[in-house]
């Protein structure tokens, strides 16, 4: 019996052992971001706008995204797992942004992140996901210093984008300024609180001043606080510009125009794609906004997006923005580089993004560049016209 016993013992213990083994490399693969549970989804952290001053943004991002997980989600999920969003508001703040993406990437433990839309508030994201290792999408920021370090001059290796960046934006404006519009004299007005706006005058500028253009005016303001711009723009139209350059957001943007008629203002003004979002014509008014264009990256009526606009249209009731668009395709290519990674490891992750090509999005195709983690795509221009914007034309990078 004790003979029994002991054998008995032994093989336990074997057993034990070897089942110790098998649960340490089962443990192993999932933490190395391989198949895992199929029961358990892969989380993807969206810091966006969903409340504060671009909430626009971030809300229409957030449903795009949503849409875009639910749909590969019908088609089986990726990897055989669901996909979901872990949305975490930034608040349209800097400070927020980066109270936000540390929750997400130390507490809720996401394979990636998705955000912000805006460069300031992206930019404060990056050095919490570059000390954790986690790739990070921005839809929507286009200073060229979110990801090449104008320090070093060298890539951020955990940053990517899904849009054009602010200098070829400003050289399309600038191009079109010129050749359509005929202007040979500009005035800029700057938020001087926002690097996208501070990219976009300085790009503009540059661009306009190769074409043989003047720039005879330039004035400031700050987002969020100023609301009459009338001094501003009484010293504007004293210098009698061809075209004014405003580089902002559709708060803002809407109450300059707005005021500028108003003083009897004509000319064109033009912008980026901060101008995008309905509200403009609620704030500037219609007939303020006639006479107005911008750069954007999509256009609705582009037959490229036709199924994407009608999708999200049938689900949220509304019709989508660039943004929404750009928060799809920032979505899709996520999906695609776990896909062509094979595996939720982030540094595979970021690896299958920095060597994407010809990825089909619905703002056209998207190549990145390895050196600058910056897609190669094409720029719209759009002018607003009785209370709606008017794709006009396509301009290839």
């Amino acid at each position: 019996m004790r003979k029994f016993h002991k054998v008995f013992s032994m093989g336990f213990v074997a057993l034990l052992s070897l089942s110790l083994v098998a649960g340490c490399g089962t443990a192993q693969k999932t933490a190395s971001g391989g198949s895992g549970d199929s029961n358990t989804p892969i989380k993807v952290g969206g810091n966006l706008e969903l409340t504060g001053g671009t909430a626009m943004f971030g809300q229409a991002a957030q449903n795009a995204i949503n849409l875009a997980f639910e749909q590969q989600n019908a088609k089986g999920g990726v990897l055989g797992r669901q996909i979901v969003l872990d949305a975490a508001d930034n608040k349209s703040d800097a400070g927020e942004s980066t109270s936000a993406v540390t929750k997400l990437v130390t507490q809720d433990k996401v394979v990636a992140v998705i955000g912000s839309m805006t460069s300031s508030v992206t930019l404060a994201a990056v050095p919490v996901v570059t000390d954790n290792k986690i790739p990070m999408i921005s839809p929507s920021g286009t200073n060229s210093k979110l990801t090449v370090d104008p320090a070093t001059n060298q890539v951020r290796p955990w940053i990517f984008r899904a849009c054009f960046i602010d200098p070829f934006q400003g050289q399309v404006a600038a191009n079109f300024a010129i050749n359509n519009l005929k202007a040979k004299a500009a005035a800029i007005i700057i938020d001087q609180k926002s690097d996208y706006s501070k990219g976009l005058a300085d790009a503009f500028k540059t661009n306009f001043q190769k074409g043989n253009g003047q720039i005879v005016g330039t004035e400031q303001y700050v987002a969020g606080s100023d609301k009459d711009f009338r001094p501003i723009l009484t010293r504007i139209k004293a210098e009698n510009p061809d075209m004014v350059w405003v580089p902002g957001y559709y708060q803002e943007v809407g109450l300059i125009v707005k005021q500028a008629r108003e003083l009897g203002m004509k000319m064109p003004f033009m912008g980026g794609d901060g101008w995008d979002d309905p509200q403009l014509f609620n704030i500037g008014g219609n007939d303020a906004l006639n006479n107005t264009y911008y750069v954007d990256h999509v256009a609705t009526d582009d037959p490229g997006m036709a199924t994407f606009v009608k999708d999200y249209k049938a689900k949220f009731n509304s019709e989508p923005n660039a943004m929404a668009a750009l928060g799809y395709d920032a979505a899709n290519l996520l999906i695609k580089a776990i896909e062509d990674a094979k595996s939720t490891d982030p540094e595979k992750i970021r690896t299958a993004l920095e060597n994407m090509k010809g990825f089909n999005g619905v703002g056209g195709e998207i190549t990145i560049d390895p050196k600058t983690h910056n897609p190669l795509k094409s720029a719209v221009i759009k002018e607003n016209k009785d209370g709606k914007s008017v794709f006009l034309t396509r301009v290839a990078p």
